[in-house]
């Protein structure tokens, strides 16, 4: 009956992580295809500052006060054709916003290969609710518009001043709705690739959860005292791990999105083909470690360290470390890395480095573990070992400066040693235990 509940609970749990899985791609579907969208709009509103301020305002003002097909007018054309073919748009051209609800289009850049051209003071295509904002003094961004003629494409406007800094007109630009889809596409393609890959991962995880807690299940008989907190600790580290996972993708679209705002789009496509291969490097656990308590330890740690931007490379010998009870290795080990993990991420992303090494040989065991972060005073590292001493802030509800009086008291009882090294760039503690001492 257990054993049936048990496996109903794991179906019904990876039902519904499925079901997330698919809502989190469809929400985050809508939410490229809107970024893309912002951020090309942002891009050339940028474009069209620029080349409102490079406009010739004197010339533009002596054709509005007289709006004939001069050699100002002329002028202007050309000047607004060649900006347009250097940007890429689909028409760029000077609008007339002199009431709340209708705009007019002025001078128009078209293609070399466009045919006819768009009459001085002809009705413009921006509705009424972007026009209000032209007319209040704002610039304006509107959607996908869909026009007959001209076919669907988004605008942007923004204000033309004269040299006393009054507002004679607007400096206008559709972008086409298939440049704009082009993109969209793009980040999309490579955006759900990493959607499945990483659905298929958290599932993966999940499963591999549910085997290794009945492992652990298995242990707890054998194991006294505070073993079981311990060991629940770490496992509910690893499954907020995995639950965070599913945020992540809220971080990549920002990035992305600042990419093609600042119109870096090959950096983009370079920044999703690299989270791509991130992905595939952490498809599965690697449980190949020979000792499986360790194994998980490491697992964990490595998840959390990179939910925090933490770049992290681990390093262990083929070696089973059996000399060490499980539960002390994972004492030693945790409070130690966890210390690592606070240190490192004082420091902004580009800084963050961890280095984690078990080496195994016939005589001992060495565990180093490097991090970059603050420097710890020599004057701290006298007392740093001692019980409720820590460099870290006081936080109300937490007990601080323990984890290293109880990995002090541990590597005692093991005959071992243990060494705090710090400096401007980075803190290495290392602990050595020796496989011919006594076991704690």
């Amino acid at each position: 009956m257990k054993n049936k509940k048990l496996r109903a609970l794991l179906y019904l749990t990876i039902l519904l992580l499925i079901v997330f899985i698919l809502l989190n791609m469809f929400s985050t579907y809508l939410s490229i295809k809107n970024s893309v969208q912002k951020s090309v709009a942002n891009q050339n509103l940028v474009a069209a500052r620029s080349i409102a301020d490079s406009m010739d305002m004197e010339a533009y003002q002596r054709f509005l006060n007289n709006q004939v097909k001069s050699q100002d007018y002329s002028d202007i054309k050309a000047y607004l054709e060649d900006a347009r073919e250097k940007i890429g748009a689909l028409y760029v051209y000077t609008i007339m916003i002199d009431n709340p609800t209708v705009s007019k289009c002025m001078i128009t850049g078209f293609s070399k290969d466009h045919k006819g051209d768009f009459p001085i003071g002809g009705a413009c295509t921006v509705p009424p609710e972007q026009v209000k904002q032209g007319y209040e003094g704002k610039s304006f961004i509107t959607g996908i518009l869909e026009d007959p003629e001209y076919g669907e494409y988004l605008t942007v406007g923004v204000p033309m001043k004269n040299q006393d800094g009054d507002i004679i007109g607007f400096l206008g630009i559709d972008v086409s709705a298939e440049d704009i889809n082009a993109i969209n596409g793009k980040v999309l393609k490579s955006s759900i690739a990493i959607l499945v890959y990483n659905g298929g991962f958290v599932i993966m995880l999940l499963v591999t959860f549910f085997v290794i807690q009945k492992w652990y299940q298995k242990e707890l008989t054998r194991e006294v005292g505070d073993t079981e907190d311990t060991y629940q600790s770490e496992f509910q580290s690893l499954f907020a791990s995995v639950r965070s996972l599913r945020h992540d993708f809220s971080n990549h679209i920002q990035v992305i999105h600042g990419l093609l705002k600042l119109e870096e789009n090959a950096k983009a496509l370079e920044y999703l083909t690299g989270l791509s291969k991130e992905v595939h490097s952490i498809e599965s656990m690697k449980l190949d470690v020979i000792h499986p308590g360790l194994s998980v330890l490491l697992e964990t740690k490595r998840l959390s360290a990179q939910n925090y931007n933490i770049d992290i490379e681990i390093d262990v010998s083929p070696k089973s470390f059996n000399w060490i009870k499980t539960i002390d290795l994972i004492k030693l080990l945790s409070n130690v890395i966890d210390n690592a993990i606070e240190a490192t991420i004082q420091l902004p992303e580009q800084e963050r480095r961890m280095n984690i090494a078990c080496k195994a040989d016939d005589e001992k065991y060495t565990f180093m573990v490097t991090n970059t972060g603050p420097m710890i005073s020599e004057l701290d590292l006298e007392n740093i070992f001692a019980s409720g001493f820590s460099t870290k802030k006081a936080q109300k509800g937490k007990v601080r400066g323990q984890g290293l009086f109880i990995v002090k008291d541990l590597v005692n009882r093991y005959d071992g040693e243990i060494h705090v090294q710090s400096s401007e760039k980075e803190t290495t503690v290392t602990m050595i235990i020796p496989v011919s001492g006594k076991m704690g």
